[in-house]
């Protein structure tokens, strides 16, 4: 399964702290292990089921957060220098496990992918959260998967949330009808 999780997160690669990535890996075999879906259905299952007819897949827009995450983060690292301290491991791993939470929300009726209804109750936010926390991932990590989504806009979020926030939502809301 390690080898499967690597190949659709490649990114877990560019966390530096070796314990991080290990955490950030097992978190991945967890929630694919205990999910109805397979890594390989990542590559195909749409990213919302929220939006009508997506064609985005979840591992298309998973990745692409990851990466406008990291661009955004080191263009305001370049820009603001010591003006801003912004933890690249902390960023990458939160980014990889926003929504490693979604694999539990899931289950298959008629044939259908749909939310089930512990899922409805418990959004990705809390059972990424406690994934994380089953993990041993810092409280920083856990505060990003945490505050995300809409969960997160009542308190505050940290520089490396407040990022991944906004490239989890621009990589969202173009497809939104």
């Amino acid at each position: 399964m390690k080898e499967k999780v690597l190949e659709i997160w490649p990114e877990i690669n560019w966390i530096q702290n070796e314990e991080l990535k290990e955490k950030v890996l097992n978190c991945w075999i967890y929630a694919i292990e205990n999910s109805v879906l397979s890594a390989d259905d990542l590559k195909v299952i749409p990213f919302s089921l929220l939006i009508k007819d997506c064609k985005i897949t979840f591992m298309t827009h998973k990745r692409t957060a990851v990466h406008l995450a990291v661009e955004m983060a080191k263009i305001m690292k370049n820009n603001f220098g010591d003006e801003i301290k912004i933890d690249m491991d902390t960023l990458i791993a939160g980014a990889i496990l926003i929504d490693v939470g979604k694999l539990l929300e899931y289950e298959i009726k008629d044939g259908k992918l749909t939310t089930s209804d512990a899922g409805k109750l418990v959004r990705h936010p809390f059972s990424g959260m406690a994934i994380a926390d089953r993990f041993g991932l810092p409280p920083e990590v856990q505060h990003i998967i945490a505050t995300h989504s809409k969960e997160g806009d009542f308190g505050k979020r940290t520089v490396e949330s407040i990022i991944i926030h906004h490239a989890d939502f621009v990589s969202f809301d173009p497809f939104k009808g």
